[in-house]
């Protein structure tokens, strides 16, 4: 018993300097102290029975909620609202208690302070329309002015006020004191949904929860971080991961620790020709990563010694070049995987190969894919991404997608409603699958 408390009491020190330093605790250190105390229902992250939105009063109280409004737009008009529809139970919820709402968010990454074409005003027009009820702007250029302090003030239970984009202050990327006070000036309690940037020490994220005294999770938190946290810590079995995407050197650490959780790694997209290039093949034009052949021969004699599956492409769709624009048409032809020319590069994994994947996807009753099989924004170069996402739409299995550009796929090859869970958090998610504690999540007030 002295034995769990001590290691218990060490994980909190840990999950206190993470919010103390705002560095992420190398998971080899972590994990030690994590595995020991890594009871049936909790999950990894350092989400240990944290504070929900179900646990807290919010009647009356001015309740700040980190939101993840970093939508597309164009011409100022937002053409997928996936980000705002996922933050609508939690406001709503908020919102039925008796709270007043300020929500905070980032947009787009402006570099010279205030700028318009980066402005949240849209994004306070779409939530009112699905709200059903009106959402105000609080426009002012340095988040916490006088206009946003106006508005909060002027606020009655079950209102809702957006303030302007954080990265509008330069201080929010660097957690800088003055303006995480600022921000918590107007609240009485912080509620982190914002899944997307748990993985960023922010002002707006971090910095703020160290002068409100309530702090929660919201519901787009929970969900996250359920099914994520089960997929690698409890999965069903077999527990099948995909990993594609351009450059190996962008998921190192989730191939490692992905090799030791799952039953069988799949490896698609432009890092697959690093590994192929490790077994001495022929790769031509392809994508390489030459500084990290000799990793890649380290995770394929990891997976032979852990008696783990690892599937590589055997036939790839190859062309003269990268298509420019990137929609362009393109001349293709299928090769076999050893049989690459030297003038050719490799752009979509071949149709041998989605009969390999998918195969191993039926089987499967845990899916994690995190990055596209090839050029997906290429029509003639889809095809690869195509037929693994149909092979998890038709597949029993838990699917979960994990954001970025493999979520972006799902959802514009119309696989997103069969899927189980498609993830908000791109970069997010790939640290959490890497095993690394999430500074959004860490902040974040435990259940006593």
């Amino acid at each position: 018993m002295w034995q769990f408390i001590i290691i218990y009491i060490l994980y909190k020190v840990l999950s206190q300097a993470l919010r103390k330093n705002f560095t992420l605790i190398p998971y080899h250190i972590y994990t030690k102290v994590h595995s020991k105390i890594l009871l049936k229902g909790c999950f990894l992250m350092g989400f240990l029975d944290k504070v929900t939105v179900d646990d807290i009063n919010v009647k009356g109280k001015r309740v700040l909620v980190r939101c993840d409004f970093n939508v597309p737009l164009k011409e100022g008009v937002i053409t997928n609202d996936n980000r705002i529809t996922a933050a609508l139970p939690t406001i709503k919820k908020l919102l039925d208690d008796g709270g007043k709402v300020i929500l905070c968010s980032h947009l787009g990454k402006p570099k010279n302070g205030a700028e318009e074409k980066f402005s949240l005003a849209p994004v306070a027009v779409r939530l009112g329309e699905l709200l059903g009820k009106d959402v105000v702007f609080a426009n002012d250029d340095e988040v916490v002015g006088e206009n946003a302090k106006k508005a909060v003030e002027a606020m009655n239970d079950g209102d809702v006020v957006l303030l302007q984009n954080t990265r509008f202050r330069k201080e929010e990327t660097k957690n800088i004191e003055t303006f995480s006070k600022e921000l918590a000036s107007l609240a009485d309690v912080f509620v982190m949904d914002a899944f997307g940037s748990a993985h960023r020490a922010h002002c707006s994220t971090v910095g703020v929860t160290d002068y409100v005294k309530e702090t929660a999770v919201g519901y787009l938190m929970q969900k996250e971080i359920n099914y994520l946290g089960n997929a690698v810590e409890q999965p069903v079995r077999p527990f099948v991961a995909i990993l594609g995407g351009a450059k190996v050197a962008d998921k190192l650490n989730v191939i490692s620790n992905l090799l030791e959780k799952c039953d069988t790694l799949i490896i698609g997209g432009g890092m697959a020709y690093t590994f192929l290039k490790a077994q001495g093949l022929e790769v031509g034009k392809s994508l390489v990563d030459d500084s990290k052949i000799d990793y890649c021969k380290e995770m394929i004699e990891k997976a032979e010694k852990l008696g783990k599956k690892l599937l590589l492409p055997v036939d790839t769709t190859v062309a003269d070049s990268f298509p420019n624009p990137i929609d362009a048409p393109i001349a293709v032809e299928v090769v076999d995987a050893t049989a690459i020319p030297a003038d050719k590069e490799g752009l979509d994994i071949g149709t041998k190969t989605q009969e390999v994947f998918a195969d191993a996807v039926k089987s499967a009753k845990t899916v994690v894919w995190n990055g596209p099989m090839g050029v997906f924004e290429n029509p003639t170069l889809a095809a690869g991404t195509i037929a693994v996402a149909k092979a998890l739409a038709e597949t029993d299995a838990t699917t979960i997608i994990g954001g970025g550009d493999s979520a972006a796929a799902v959802i514009q090859l119309g696989f997103a409603d069969k899927m189980s869970h498609i993830s908000t958090g791109g970069g997010a998610s790939l640290e959490y699958l890497e095993g690394k504690v999430l500074p959004g999540i860490a902040a974040i007030a435990d259940k006593k």
